[in-house]
């Protein structure tokens, strides 16, 4: 088979075989297996790994997270993707501390899979603009600073910051609402990707909430 392999994980028969099919009408990705729930989809990946897994959240025997938690136990850099639909955002937090890679909405057009699935199996994240859009604006600051990888400190400002350009404001919206011009929050914005690592906002949000520098 052609592409990388792909695991899909869900319940429902139905989904699990129109996803399949508009997966292997790709020339990247090819479904290389299937499972009905979290127990299946361990015994797989200890015959082989895939190169991204698809995995529902909610399935009975085992679910999506407890799942997830054991599959990167066992297999820390295990592209996962979880299929996602609305009102399950109390579990996203959990997933992404556990290294899920990304999240897809279940109603998603496949052009999106394939976009994230490219993306975590190319070894980045990929979080649905919906997702985000819907995550961020529950979003509030914690109020002291934060020490985040490598020892940096994001500074009370910078968290501040974060926590703004989380919420999806621009930086002339972060300057009018902190009241400093916008050429100094392009500077903390600058500071705060450096000592994060990361390169843009979706990565942000991701390691806001992983690191707990942002709740809900």
């Amino acid at each position: 088979m052609n592409g990388k392999s792909v695991l899909i994980v869900d319940d429902h028969t139905l989904f699990r075989n129109g996803l399949k099919l508009l997966i292997n009408s790709t020339s990247d990705f090819h479904v290389m297996g299937e499972a009905a729930d979290g127990r299946g989809f361990l015994e797989m990946i200890d015959k082989q790994l895939p190169d991204v897994v698809l995995l529902d959240i909610s399935m009975p025997e085992m679910d999506g997270i407890e799942a997830a938690q054991i599959a990167l136990s066992r297999y820390p850099h295990l592209p996962i993707i979880t299929l996602s639909m609305y009102g399950e955002e109390d579990y996203y937090f959990k997933m992404v501390s556990l290294g899920v890679k990304g999240f897809v909405l279940k109603n998603s057009d496949i052009q999106e899979v394939v976009d994230a699935m490219e993306s975590v199996s190319g070894g980045g994240t990929y979080f649905s603009q919906e997702l985000l859009v819907n995550l961020v604006s529950n979003l509030r600051s914690t109020v002291s600073s934060a020490i985040v990888s490598g020892g940096e400190i994001l500074s009370q400002r910078e968290l501040e910051i974060l926590v703004l350009i989380c919420k999806g404001l621009s930086n002339q919206e972060i300057g009018d609402e902190l009241f400093i011009s916008k050429r100094t929050v392009d500077k903390h914005r600058a500071n705060i990707l450096a000592k994060t690592n990361c390169k843009n906002t979706a990565n942000l949000v991701v390691f806001a909430i992983k690191n707990h520098l942002v709740e809900i």
